[in-house]
């Protein structure tokens, strides 16, 4: 018997892993579209879930470690994110229509998450990217404190969008311990926001085509114009070098 082509879970007072049970019961049924309404904060949905043609819609705000693990999917959220979405994603696409908090992207190995509006606290802890795969995040608004902390690959974007100056683009010690991948900073970074491994340069031609490139995919998604994004200023922060804290454990 043929499975329906989308499946529709009413996730009001559902308990977490009743939840989560359901979403992977469907994808192991065949189902390659859920749709998921009246999200509270449950939380790890959609982790350790594979499946490239398999798309998750959430209406309402998704708990703490959405998509951990998660190889290949892409999760659509109309609303907010809580903290650890993507921990350990090593392929697949999040799309987050609000806000997202602390730690997104932790460890991430591949994959993209494409936030429309700020997130918190240490986004892109630790990512790497790893043999071919390549982590990308991009944050339509903008970040507190330790951006990219310990990042070891991969890309991170911060446009700054809808930003009345009341904030800075990125917050302090953006990028402490960095000691691979690049960031891409829509507007100005003074010296004393960033971690002592981290330089401010210009773009070079190569970075003007990478940024195009997933500047014009994130704003496909949002319905966004592409140029009106592109034509301002941006600066590349990289580290400048490949073991920041070598001097401390060398004897």
């Amino acid at each position: 018997m043929n499975a329906a082509k989308v499946v529709n879970i009413n996730a009001q007072g559902i308990y977490y892993r009743e939840l989560n049970e359901s979403i992977h019961q469907a994808v192991r049924n065949g189902q390659k579209e859920i749709i998921l309404e009246q999200v509270n904060g449950q939380r790890y949905i959609a982790d350790g879930l594979s499946g490239k043609d398999v798309k998750i819609t959430i209406h309402g705000t998704a708990g703490n470690d959405l998509a951990a693990f998660m190889d290949g999917p892409t999760i659509e959220i109309f609303g907010n994110a809580q903290d650890g979405i993507g921990n350990t994603m090593n392929a697949g696409k999040i799309i987050v229509h609000g806000d997202a908090g602390d730690i997104v992207g932790h460890s991430m190995r591949g994959g993209k998450i494409f936030i429309r509006g700020n997130v918190g606290y240490r986004v892109g802890i630790h990512m790497k990217a790893y043999q071919d795969l390549y982590p990308v995040i991009i944050v339509g608004g903008c970040a507190q404190d330790y951006l990219g902390e310990y990042m070891a690959g991969g890309l991170i974007i911060v446009l700054g969008m809808n930003n009345n100056g009341s904030w800075p683009i990125v917050g302090d010690y953006c990028g402490t311990g960095m000691h691979g991948g690049v960031m891409y900073i829509r507007g100005e970074v003074k010296d004393f926001q960033l971690g002592k491994e981290v330089k401010i340069f210009e773009l070079d031609f190569k970075d003007k085509k990478n940024l195009e490139l997933y500047v014009r995919e994130y704003a496909q998604d949002f319905s966004l114009n592409a140029e009106e994004i592109i034509k301002e200023r941006f600066f590349k922060l990289i580290p400048y070098t490949h073991r920041p804290y070598g001097k401390l454990y060398a004897y």
